[in-house]
């Protein structure tokens, strides 16, 4: 009879002598999946199984180990421990996807062989060489091992999830693999790679908030897949959710250190968080800026000080705020009578004079009568022609920008300053200006 959750001891299992199989693996799975607190016990007895004594601590206890580090994504730890085991079939078949994870696929397909001779189910090996044959690109052989198995295994979760991605990344009917996966989640509604594929294929036709809960889904299984968290954490973040974000992008980095991807998207989430201030100060700013914009004819001014700062073309109290007081006072007829109450008004308001004298200084642009036909026919182009990323569009739009001309006028400052767009984006338009010979300004 099946273990019921309630009567479930995780560290017994995993701290003490038994039974360690697939079946007892999977029960651990799911634990963890239903409660998510079992995860952090699951690492709390991985670290008091490490510090037994080396002489409890047996081949086949080391296996036990490695599989439990590779649960909760130390992968280097598992490899290291399985090293140490005792050689049989379930090492060899978590060897197998421990090659995996790593990318070193002609190794795993090695070891999937080597499990499946030392007596780890056949089908269950079919199943693991088909996955890794899809990752190599070798997708007829992925097939074929798929073609090769019949009868029960037919109608589990797994052979209907790998199925449907095969014919996904053979470029079958997307809607054959849809239903494939959603077949799959009717065996097991929990099953983690059906769960992505049909994220995967909710986000491509624009339904966000379907394929946010799949993925949520989905990294509740452990160990959970990267592009699972990867799409996750950038779907968060185009929500605005960046704890969220980080958390999936964190995740990533803490099994692959190296992972570039997930350490740019991980830099970029933390730059749009920190990017982030309260609404009070929000307020605060669009208060300002309307202070700014006020016109100096709205304020009480002699005929001596009006005259002057029409002369010097100053018309908001934003203007004034550019200039300093010996700007005032070299102007003629202006003295410290006009200054005082040039002064006394803008102390009212909360500004003084010369706090924004730095926005006077000339902003370098791209001199277009400077550049020749062909030149200013690039800049001429739409935007669009940068055939540039969701993420990169979506910023272009906020700015406003339209052409590449009015792109290159933007500094990467600037451009870092818009919501969710950040230094991935920033390199990916770097490198689409470089095939129209242009650059950002200040590049």
């Amino acid at each position: 009879m099946a273990i019921g959750a309630h009567e479930f001891d995780l560290k017994q299992l995993v701290l003490y002598g038994g039974s360690f199989g697939p079946r007892e693996i999977d029960q651990l799975r799911e634990e963890i999946a239903r409660d998510l607190k079992k995860f952090d016990e699951l690492k709390e007895a991985i670290g008091e199984l490490k510090a037994k004594d080396e002489e409890e601590l047996s081949p086949a206890v080391r296996v036990k180990l490695g599989v439990c580090e590779f649960l909760v994504g130390n992968y280097a730890d598992s490899l290291a421990s399985l090293k140490k085991g005792d050689g049989g079939a379930l090492a060899q078949f978590y060897f197998a996807k421990l090659r995996a994870v790593n990318k070193e696929y002609d190794e795993a397909i090695a070891a999937y062989n080597t499990a499946q001779s030392a007596g780890y189910n056949v089908d269950v090996c079919a199943l693991g060489r088909a996955e890794v044959y899809r990752e190599m690109g070798r997708l007829s052989q992925s097939l074929q091992e798929l073609d090769c198995l019949s009868g029960a295994i037919e109608q589990t979760a797994e052979y209907l999830y790998q199925r449907g991605a095969t014919v996904g990344a053979i470029g079958g009917n997307p809607q054959e693999s849809i239903a494939l996966y959603e077949r799959a989640l009717a065996v097991d509604r929990n099953h983690p790679g059906a769960l992505f594929g049909l994220a995967l294929e909710n986000e491509r036709r624009g339904n966000d908030e379907e394929a946010l809960e799949l993925y949520k889904r989905a990294v509740a299984h452990f160990p959970t897949n990267v592009g699972t968290l990867v799409n996750l954490g950038i779907l968060y973040e185009d929500l605005e959710m960046y704890d969220q974000a980080i958390i999936c992008f964190q995740r990533v980095l803490d099994s692959f250190p190296t992972n570039a991807k997930a350490a740019l998207f991980l830099k970029d989430v933390k730059a749009s968080n920190d990017m982030r201030f309260d609404e009070d100060e929000q307020r605060k700013r669009d208060r300002m800026g309307v202070v700014l914009s006020l016109p100096i004819t709205d304020f009480e001014l002699s005929v001596r000080s009006r005259n002057c700062l029409e002369d010097m073309k100053i018309r908001t109290l934003g203007d004034l705020c550019k200039h300093t007081e010996q700007d005032l006072l070299g102007s003629k007829n202006f003295g410290e009578t006009s200054l005082a109450e040039i002064k006394e008004i803008l102390q009212q308001k909360g500004l003084k004079l010369g706090m924004h004298s730095t926005e006077r200084q000339p902003v370098e642009t791209v001199e277009t009568q400077q550049l020749s036909p062909e030149e200013q026919s690039v800049l001429a182009r739409d935007v669009a022609d940068l055939k540039l990323s969701v993420r990169a569009r979506k910023c272009m739009h906020r700015l406003n920008i339209q052409t590449i001309g009015e792109l290159v006028k933007r500094s990467a400052d600037e451009l870092l300053e818009c919501k969710n767009f950040g230094v991935t984006s920033l390199k990916e338009i770097r490198e689409k200006l470089v095939n129209f010979n242009v650059k950002l300004r200040g590049d």
